[in-house]
């Protein structure tokens, strides 16, 4: 019997002032539709708030996950095997690897309300991607979980 692969996951979900947003944008569509009698304005008020609940849920679904040889985030899916050394990021080094120090050729999961980071080399000679910034907000739990599954 063999032990089970370590596993992490994890949904950067957006902030709850988002969501208090999403509210004030339903009011507004229905501000907009109200010229035109009450039932615009509640169907104004209804779709501006199910368009911008879409907009926010789908932003902030985005997942990070290690799973079977593979590091999953967003729409990527990495193997292990092209990854190198993982470095953990604090708020300000993460801030300098999203703006001065960042390579334009790196792969950025970059949500801008959490502040730590991931930084992940690329070790593939076939991949031009020198390294991946993956914004998370438990980066050592992130790379204790890369250590475990691939060891560098």
């Amino acid at each position: 019997m063999q032990p089970s692969a370590p596993h992490y996951e994890e949904r950067l979900t957006a902030p709850r002032s988002w969501w208090l947003i999403t509210a004030l944008v339903g009011v507004a569509g229905g501000l907009i539709m109200l010229p035109l009698g009450p039932l615009a304005l509640l169907g104004g008020l209804i779709a501006a708030t199910a368009v911008a609940t879409v907009v926010v849920s789908s932003y902030g679904s985005v997942r990070i996950r290690v799973v079977a040889g593979s590091l999953v985030a967003g729409d990527a899916l990495i193997p292990l095997s092209a990854l190198g050394e993982a470095e953990a990021l604090d708020a300000e080094e993460a801030r300098a690897w999203r703006s001065y120090k960042a390579d334009t050729r790196a792969f950025m999961l970059l949500r801008s309300y959490v502040p730590t980071a991931l930084r992940v080399e690329v070790t593939d000679p076939d991949d031009p991607t020198p390294y991946l910034y993956l914004s998370t907000r438990d980066p050592k739990a992130l790379a204790a979980a890369l250590a475990a599954v691939h060891p560098v």
